[in-house]
C-alpha cells in the first residue's frame, strides 16, 4: 500500500464528513449553520454563561479573523448573540440564544449519525488506534510549525 497519499486521503474524508453534515442540516431545513461552526458550538454549548470572543479563539485554535467570521455568521442567523463587556470596550462576550440551545439536539443527532457513518463496524480497539495515530501526526506537524515561526 502506498502510504504518501495520506494528506489526499485526510482532505477526501474531510470532503465526505462535510457532505453528510451539510446533507443533514439540509434535510432538517437548518440555515447558517456550516460544518466548520462545529468546534465554536461545541465550545459554547459547554458553557453556562457568556464567554469572551477571545476564549473561543483560544479553544479552537484558528485564526481570529476566521473565528469572528464565524460568531457574525451565528449571529445574523440568530444562533448567538454578542454582549458588551460592561468594564472593557476592548471585549466582547458571546452566549448562544433560545435557538442556538434548541439546536443542541439536532447537533448531536447529526453527530452520532456521522459517527455511524465515519467508523462503520470498526471495534472500539481500532476507533482507538486510528485516532492515536491522527493525534501523532497532528503533533509532528505542529512540532515543525512551531520551529518555522
Amino acid at each position: 500500500m502506498d502510504t504518501r497519499g495520506i494528506v489526499g486521503h485526510i482532505a477526501r474524508i474531510r470532503e465526505q464528513a462535510n457532505i453528510v453534515i451539510e446533507t443533514e442540516l439540509r434535510d432538517r431545513s437548518i440555515a447558517g449553520i456550516m460544518p466548520a461552526h462545529g468546534e465554536v458550538l461545541v465550545f459554547l454549548f459547554q458553557q453556562s454563561k457568556p464567554v469572551p470572543i477571545k476564549s473561543v479563539v483560544e479553544k479552537v485554535r484558528r485564526a481570529k479573523s476566521t473565528v469572528t467570521g464565524m460568531i457574525n455568521t451565528l449571529e445574523r442567523h440568530g444562533y448567538i448573540r454578542k454582549l458588551p463587556c460592561k468594564t472593557d470596550n476592548r471585549v466582547t462576550y458571546i452566549e448562544l440564544t433560545q435557538k442556538g440551545r434548541r439546536f443542541r439536539k439536532d447537533f448531536d443527532e447529526i453527530s452520532r449519525l456521522l459517527l455511524e457513518r465515519l467508523y462503520g463496524d470498526m471495534n472500539e480497539k481500532n476507533r482507538e488506534h486510528l485516532v492515536g495515530q491522527l493525534r501523532r501526526i497532528k503533533q509532528n506537524l505542529q512540532a515543525y510549525s512551531m520551529t518555522k515561526v
